[in-house]
């Protein structure tokens, strides 16, 4: 089964998506379903995994609630406060539903040390235990510190979304290099290969820019726990959903194998979040 496992569904009008301002052209609009389902048939996704957009509950409940009203979506990837006492309470209640495949901090937006945080050092221990997926929304700034979170929580199950965002428009690749590999010989670590149309130059990006990047995470995490995402609506910004997927099939190494090929399209994301076990089983396969 091929899946994307990264992207998108809001309606601005829900109002907790501080980030979305009609300054962001194209994307404030409503992103849902219905919108999507030709270029996931067209290019061949069967599912998708809808990643939270705002720091709320309520847009996670949202998410849930389009989780049982569409069989294209196999799981969400919801929002947790992982600083807040009431942390395992809400992450209890969220596991209840089939639905609830992940989480996503939004550490991108948050003081540079909060992960080392006690209450959210914690908290990463609670779900380390149980082996819950959490996706990393991770920079190049914010290495340092999953690193030093891995070497406190060596068990953390964890997805690096977007490559932790390369800077691919200037061509740089060290430190991100260096630490992305140190972070990928953590062996219950994944890497998605998803918004890194977003990261290169927006007038002339070219695949051949996003080669190294790509190359270098396939070396260093293995075939096997990579994973692909469209980070749609927000790549629309760049360009359309199919020349993502395009784009990364140019930058691919040579010589993948069909079956890792699969897996990066769609076996890992069933791997990782435990998909087969998430309920919500389309109408046909």
């Amino acid at each position: 089964m091929r899946i994307d496992a990264h992207q998108h569904y809001w309606k601005p009008e829900r109002g907790d998506y501080g980030w979305l301002t009609p300054d962001t052209g194209i994307l404030y609009a409503d992103y849902m379903p219905e919108q999507l389902e030709k270029q996931l048939q067209r290019y061949g996704f069967e599912r998708t995994v809808v990643v939270q957009a705002a720091p709320t509950m309520e847009e996670t409940e949202f998410m849930l609630s389009l989780y049982e009203q569409y069989d294209s979506i196999a799981g969400v990837v919801g929002w947790l406060d992982l600083d807040s006492p009431d942390f395992p309470e809400h992450y209890r209640k969220f596991r209840r539903h089939p639905g609830f495949v992940g989480f996503r901090p939004m550490i991108q937006d948050l003081p540079d040390p909060w992960l080392l945080r006690p209450a959210v050092m914690r908290h990463l221990r609670l779900i380390a235990d149980e082996r819950f997926p959490i996706d990393l929304q991770l920079r190049p700034r914010l290495l340092p510190y999953i690193l030093e979170v891995m070497r406190a929580i060596p068990t953390l199950t964890a997805v690096v979304d977007h490559a932790a965002k390369p800077f691919i428009a200037e061509g740089v690749l060290e430190p991100w290099k260096s630490q992305t590999s140190e972070l990928a010989a953590y062996q219950n670590v994944m890497c998605k290969l998803s918004g890194l149309v977003t990261e290169a130059d927006q007038a002339a990006w070219r695949p051949e820019h996003l080669r190294p990047y790509v190359h270098h995470v396939i070396e260093a995490f293995g075939p096997e726990r990579i994973l692909f995402g469209s980070d749609w609506p927000v790549c629309l910004t760049t360009c359309s959903y199919g020349e993502v997927v395009e784009a990364l099939l140019a930058a691919l190494p040579a010589g993948l194998t069909p079956q890792q090929l699969n897996a990066l399209f769609g076996g890992n994301a069933i791997r990782f979040y435990g998909l087969e076990a998430a309920g919500n089983e389309p109408a046909s396969v």
